[in-house]
């Protein structure tokens, strides 16, 4: 689900994380919490597609609902409904928001990274540090 990595060429790739702290913080993780949500309808298979276990997914969803002016996820129970998870409006309008600004990011950055690119020293950080 990382779509703000810039597209990798064979001279290089690029990756970078876009976090935006306001009294809150949401970053990529907690977008690819909703993003989840929003696709499979379920905080379980939302955990087991990210590597997070049930209890991690629904203490970040917790947060966010606790965070935003009103939450961003509504939980069902199961029952004969089959219980589930979906973003409500304000959710999603979090998840387009929070997505438009790491494109913009991408964008910005993909303007001044051949120059930065042009400044590395051939072969330097093949040991994988950064």
């Amino acid at each position: 689900m990382n779509t703000n990595a810039a597209p990798d060429t064979p001279e290089h790739s690029t990756r970078f994380r876009v976090q935006i702290k306001h009294a809150v913080a949401i970053g990529p993780g907690k977008a690819d919490v909703l993003q989840g949500i929003a696709a499979t309808g379920s905080l379980a298979e939302t955990g087991r597609q990210l590597g997070m276990s049930y209890q991690r997914i629904w203490s970040l969803v917790d947060a966010m609902n606790k965070d935003f002016v009103e939450p961003l996820v509504i939980k069902q129970r199961g029952g004969a409904a089959g219980g589930g998870a979906r973003l409500t409006p304000t959710g999603e309008q979090v998840l387009a928001l929070y997505r438009a600004i790491e494109e913009d990011a991408r964008i910005a950055a993909a303007r001044r990274l051949p120059e930065l690119v042009a400044l590395i020293r051939a072969g330097a950080g093949e040991s994988g540090s950064n």
